[in-house]
């Protein structure tokens, strides 16, 4: 009989490096699949349930990974489980992972109670950064460690529908509530994190007072914050035979319309690359009269007569779409001096100060979603770069959908985008920038910020080339664990990384409110009687661009 002094139900009759087989201790009725001490509930048999083995005075968690029947010389069922080893616990209220103290064949194996586990499982607990509960143990708090987990880069991987933007939003509202002074940037593709009503009032599922929804053309990213390499890839087409000319004749141009518009500040040495303003309709005007120059009363045509045809078409087409606008003609951003209060708004230290700066980019042309993330990223590490009391004033960088700008092929459109994350995920720990990047393809994702992740949370993933590429993150002792990442449901997640004291499986807490991401009720809604759809106005809408 079980009792909470005696809670032996097996003894390990094999021993590895990577994992031990026990054999089960078993009934008249056989093995019982669930046992109640107490208050507690304990499942021993069931896979990803938590044990103990106990051998001279070592005390081994272990995680139960499969259960078979087998019969012994005797002719008797025997009930065999594989466990894998998690860690070893230093007296009562410290666990380190890792195994020091093997077992030997005979050693005891153990239910583990609630009050063991937490010890393990809210080590972290100090900062108050609760993200969960045990999928097993629905009593066991799940903590993580929010200097891993902000400061060493994450990534959070899962298909649709599994529960991404809900994770996103619960670790969120976690941090805002036991971290109040938070600097998070959050880049929102489809406006999943911000939306308007029909009121025209901004919904979040983050508290008012700590968040501020900025849309891409109210906050403006403008041309002159971009690097010259990035205005070329955005002006020039690299397949044009004359490129090579326009480049040269662009540079030149833009340095120095960049030192003629700005001599009147003490802004030291300004080169092609400095974020200063310079009037990009007088530099189309130079290209035009330089691509329209001749000589000797128009009977001889100069050099650069005829080189810019293309790009100043392809210029004047940018500029002219509205789409375009909060880029190519910005209406706040008209100078060199209104550099500070973007950057006030960028990260959250504007007019209204808030923790959280949601960038709406739902309605960011597709065509320049690599160039405004690239800039993006930029800014979030330029800022920590320049700033004296950056290791004081950490900042958080979450690049939502990030597969469709930082792809693991490379590719010159997204190059610029890819290159400036890239850089953040390997020096962005020195300058207090960290990041964490939430992609629904992890085999699609550029190999090299992946790698620079120390945290990963894993929600349900179905296809196979994204699973083997998942696994072969993570160490063969942790890779049972994986198994289950097509079996998890909505929301449950596996966790593992500097952030958890070892692999854990999970049930994210549910966020409330939850973000604007719902699965629509295709029967519901197809079952019901038509509703009236406004056709003119959807029309309406998409001519002005509105949601």
């Amino acid at each position: 009989m079980l009792s909470q002094d005696n809670t032996l139900i097996g003894h390990i009759v094999e021993a590895t490096a990577g994992y031990f087989r026990a054999r089960m201790i078993a009934g008249q009725d056989g093995f019982k699949e669930s046992v109640t001490i107490g208050d507690e509930t304990y499942h021993p048999g069931r896979v990803g349930s938590y044990l103990m083995v106990k051998q001279a005075g070592a005390e081994i968690l272990v995680m139960l990974e499969s259960i078979w029947e087998d019969v012994d010389s005797e002719g008797e069922v025997a009930y065999m489980t594989q466990l894998a080893p998690m860690g070893e616990f230093r007296g009562e209220e410290s666990f380190d992972r890792g195994v020091r103290n093997y077992p030997t064949t005979g050693a005891e194996v153990h239910l583990s109670s609630g009050r063991r586990l937490a010890t393990v499982f809210g080590g972290f607990s100090t900062s108050g950064f609760k993200v969960g509960t045990l999928s097993t143990s629905s009593s066991t708090n799940i903590y993580f460690d929010a200097g891993a987990f902000y400061g060493r880069h994450t990534a959070i991987l899962g298909q649709t529908g599994s529960g991404k933007s809900w994770s996103v939003t619960s670790f969120i509202q976690s941090t805002l509530k036991a971290m109040p002074n938070a600097h998070i940037v959050l880049m929102d593709l489809h406006g999943e994190y911000s939306h308007k009503q029909g009121d025209s009032t901004t919904i979040s599922p983050f508290p008012m007072s700590k968040v501020r929804c900025i849309q891409a053309k109210d906050l403006e990213f403008p041309y002159w914050m971009l690097t010259f390499e990035e205005q070329v890839e955005l002006f020039i087409d690299e397949e044009d035979p004359n490129a090579s000319i326009q480049s040269a004749y662009m540079r030149a141009t833009m340095l120095d319309l960049k030192r003629e518009a700005n001599k009147h500040l003490d802004l030291g040495n300004v080169t092609v690359d400095s974020p200063v303003y310079y009037n990009i309709e007088e530099m189309m005007a130079r290209m035009k009269a330089a691509n329209e120059r001749t000589a000797d009363f128009g009977k001889t045509k100069e050099a650069l007569y005829g080189r810019f045809d293309h790009m100043l078409i392809r210029m004047n087409s940018m500029i002219s779409d509205s789409r375009y606008d909060f880029l190519l003609r910005p209406k706040k951003r008209t100078g060199t001096e209104t550099l500070p209060d973007l950057m006030r708004d960028f990260i959250g230290l504007g007019q209204r100060k808030a923790a959280i700066t949601v960038l709406d980019l739902s309605a960011v042309p597709f065509d320049v979603v690599p160039m405004v993330t690239a800039l993006v990223g930029r800014m979030a590490f330029e800022f920590n770069y320049w700033n004296p009391r950056c290791t004081e004033f950490p900042i958080y960088l979450i690049c939502e959908e990030a597969h469709q700008y930082i792809p693991r092929a490379d590719s010159r459109k997204f190059r610029r985008s890819r290159r400036a994350i890239e850089f953040i995920a390997k020096n962005g720990r020195k300058y207090g920038v960290g990041l964490c990047v939430v992609t629904q393809r992890p085999a699609d994702l550029s190999e090299t910020v992946l790698s620079q992740c120390n945290t990963f949370i894993c929600l349900r993933i179905a296809n196979p080339d994204d699973q083997k590429y998942v696994r072969s993150l993570v160490p063969d002792a942790a890779r049972s664990t994986f198994a289950a990442l097509p079996a998890l449901s909505r929301g449950e997640a596996i966790a593992m990384g500097e952030a958890v004291p070892m692999p854990v499986r999970f049930q994210v807490t549910m966020p409330e409110p939850p973000p604007n991401s719902p699965s629509i009720d295709y029967a519901t809604y197809w079952q019901e009687e038509d509703i009236e759809i406004d056709i003119d106005d959807i029309v309406d809408r998409w001519h002005k661009q509105l949601r």
